[in-house]
Formats: C-alpha cells, structure tokens, sequence
C-alpha cells in the first residue's frame, strides 16, 4: 500500500484582506498564505502594486525587459505575491469603498501598508471597519508607526536601516555605515506583524474582540538590535563596527590558504577547545585570553594569534580539525554555492518561481517556508497572481456579484 504524504493548512479558515504594496504588507499575506489562509490582495485597476512595473519581467522563454503582455509579470512581483489572490478595486469610488467594507465584514483579518493615515482618510481604517465587523484583526504596518515624533515620514527599507541604528553598527571600525546587504527591515517586520496577527486571533477565540495592530519597521529592528550589548559598548568605549569580527570575542571571519571561513568561541569551553584543535596551548595559557573578558578586552591579539594559526591551513584542513573538537565553524560560501546546494532544494527552502500565467515555471527562484512540519506539508503556494485575476471568482464567492455586475463595474472604473 502506498503511503499518501499527509498535508496541513492551519489557516484554511482564516481569510486575509489586503492593501498592500512593495514589499513589507506583501511579505505578511505571503506568510499568511503559506499557512493555508486565502489572501486576498487589493490593488487598483490598471496599475496595481507598483513592483509589477518593475522589470525584468519573466516567462518561462526567460527575461524581457519590456512587458510585451499581461503574462509577463515582473521578478519582484512573482517573488513577493506567491499564494495570493488579486482583486481589482478603485477604492477612492464610494462603490468601491462599499465593496471593500462588503469585503471586510466578511474576513478575518485585514493588512495594509499605505502610509500612516491613508486608509482612514478613505473611511477604511480601523474604527470604520471594526463597526462593522467587531472581530476584525486589523494589522497596519508603517516605517516608523501611526504615533510618535517620526510617524509622518515616508520610508522605504533604506531609510529605516539608517533611523534605526542598524547602519552605525554594520561596516568595518574605520569605514562609514553600513547597509545590510538586502531588504532586512521589509522582510523582519512582517514577522512580527504575522504572529501578532496569530496572537490576536487567538486572542479573538477567548475573548470574541477583535484589535488594531500598529506595526513598525523602525522599532522592529530597533528592538532586534538590542538583542546585543549595545549599550556596553559604548559605556566601554568600544567601537560598535566590527566588521567581520563580533563583540563576543575572537570569533568571525578568518582567512585560510584557499578560502574565509567563520569560527564561534563564545565561552571559556569553547575557547580551550579551539586550542586544542589548533594545537596552540598558549591561547589558554596566554593570561591576555583566559577568560572571556579578558579576551574582548584584547580581541585584536587574540584574533591575530588564531589567525596567524589559520592561514597556514586550507579550508578543509581548518574546518576538519575545528569539528573534530567541536568548535562551531562553517565555509564562507558564495551565492552561486548556495543556490547549486541540494540542502535548500530538498527542503524546500528554495523553490521553482511560478507564475498563475504560465503552467511552467517561469526563471528566478523562489522564497519557501524554511520550517519543516512533523503534521503534514503546508500547501504549495499557487504562482504569483495576473492583475485582478481573481475578480471572477473572488466577488462571486465573497460579494455573490454576477458577471454582469462586474462588467458593469469595470465600465465604470470600478474594478
């Protein structure tokens, strides 16, 4: 008898409503789709998300830089809208904003990224939907916040790298701040917004209120930043750029003969262990490295002494006499590496890019789910959604519209 490969869909009976654009709202319907919820995405006629005007665009021949038709949909956009439902929707036309309240009363959640204030000015914010449906989950995620000194600012990823400190502590000592080399403040933040969004619905089941969830980009990395002893160091005075080195000690990127590689020693254990492993009794002897402060306080010659160790090794060399004693190492490994590794394709983690318009897949790579389930695989995502693609069957099964409504509506700009 063949076994049949249990699946799950923890949120089969949640429906999502979102105005969302570029990438932080986007990301959080994604998540929210991985997990079975139906998502459903609003984005005005004509036009929608603004990242689906940004080529290339894609169709399983390859790369166009111009859109020749609807079916080529731009890479960002494939990449951030895998599961979702698009729907068309003028919501600055008072149908239009009856239509998405007729919408609204009938989900579970709703999640817009607009800038702070702009679905309340169009009678959509939080109080306008919560009259009408009082369990409602309603998430909005912002750069900096709907309150505070900087809650009227526009801000992409960029800038909330800069306001939250991130920069100032990424780079080299005597280089100037650092970008995290990708979207960190888009991509952490919806993470936040989706298990504050499962906190309140579970909220939701004891209590039968639901709540307004104010997300912000800003104080989402903030608070992951002091995760660190950030302030320590500038009570020692120690620079808060490393580099490649960590404020943990002697650990971090090193070179070999052929290769980097990155090493931990974050305890007296496993800085005797490292000894050991490179045979250098005098790590431990060395009174300058024999406990864990004594080592921040003279990281440079420690880092110098394992250094000067290493680079007589290759990197095979390095990482087989690091494992043997146990001491956390790993290759320095390039994009291109990554990508060739069966690890992140047999898991999942990486995935074909596909596009609702196309049965192939189409070029790119997508983002999967990066946890594994003991109850069954989580649903595989449907590919990135045409415009309005599911007006059809969206306004039929949710506002029982006919097929002569909707070409009216259309006509009229509606839709």
């Amino acid at each position: 008898m063949v076994e049949v490969e249990k699946s799950m869909a923890p949120l089969s009976d949640i429906r999502v409503l979102g105005v969302t654009v570029y990438l932080a709202g986007p990301f959080t319907m994604m998540n929210l789709a991985r997990l079975g919820a139906e998502c459903i995405k609003v984005e005005m006629p004509g036009t929608g998300d603004p990242s689906r005007g940004n080529g290339p665009f894609a169709s399983p021949d390859g790369y166009v830089e111009t859109q020749e038709s609807e079916k080529h949909l731009s890479t960002r956009f494939l990449k951030r809208a895998q599961g979702l439902k698009s729907v068309t929707l003028n919501l600055k036309h008072s149908k239009g904003r009856e239509m998405f309240m007729d919408m609204a009363k009938k989900s579970d959640v709703v999640v817009e990224n607009l800038s702070p204030g702009a679905m309340k000015r169009l009678g959509l914010g939080y109080q306008d939907v919560s009259s009408v449906n009082p369990g409602i989950i309603y998430a909005s995620i912002s750069g900096y916040g709907q309150s505070g000194p900087h809650s009227h600012r526009k801000a992409h990823d960029p800038q909330i790298q800069g306001m939250s400190g991130l920069m100032d502590i990424n780079g080299s000592e005597d280089g100037p701040p650092t970008r995290v080399g990708f979207y960190i403040g888009d991509l952490v933040t919806p993470l936040f917004a989706c298990y504050s969004i499962l906190a309140a619905l579970r909220e939701k089941d004891r209590t039968g209120t639901g709540q307004y969830l104010d997300v912000s980009m800003m104080d989402s990395l903030t608070s992951l930043m002091f995760m660190e002893n950030l302030e320590e160091a500038i009570m020692y005075g120690e620079p808060l750029r490393q580099g490649n080195n960590s404020r943990g000690g002697p650990m971090g990127l090193y070179h070999t003969k052929d290769g980097d590689i990155t090493l931990t020693v974050a305890s007296d254990d496993q800085w005797g262990r490292l000894a050991i492993a490179l045979d250098a009794p005098n790590l431990t002897e060395d009174p300058r490295f024999a406990t864990f402060i004594e080592r921040n306080r003279n990281v440079t010659e420690a880092r110098g002494k394992v250094q000067d160790i290493l680079i007589r090794l290759t990197q095979d060399e390095a990482i087989e006499l690091l494992e043997k004693n146990n001491v956390p190492c790993g290759l320095v490994r390039t994009v291109p590496e990554v990508i060739d590794d069966p690890h992140f394709w047999e898991r999942g983690t990486l995935q074909p890019m596909r596009s609702s318009a196309f049965d192939d897949p189409v070029p790119g790579i997508a983002s999967g789910f990066p946890v594994n389930f003991s109850g069954g695989r989580l649903p595989q995502p449907q590919g990135a959604p045409l415009l309005g693609g599911h007006n059809g069957e969206v306004y039929r099964d949710v506002l029982e519209l006919s097929n002569d409504d909707l070409i009216e509506y259309q006509e009229e700009g509606i839709v």
